[in-house]
């Protein structure tokens, strides 16, 4: 007899990008704000170039 296997490579790789995708969720509800400061003053520097 052979043992079912219960974690196949796809399922579980389905599972590595859902937590990523979650862990990145987090971080940018976290650092909301600095990223929207960093993010304009980006655009304001390159505006001023121009």
């Amino acid at each position: 007899m052979r043992k079912k296997k219960f974690f196949n490579k796809k399922g579980m790789e389905m599972v590595q990008v859902a937590i990523l995708v979650a862990i990145a969720i987090v971080l940018g509800l976290i650092f909301k704000t600095e990223i929207t400061e960093f993010v304009n003053r980006t655009f304001e520097s390159l505006d001023a170039g121009f």
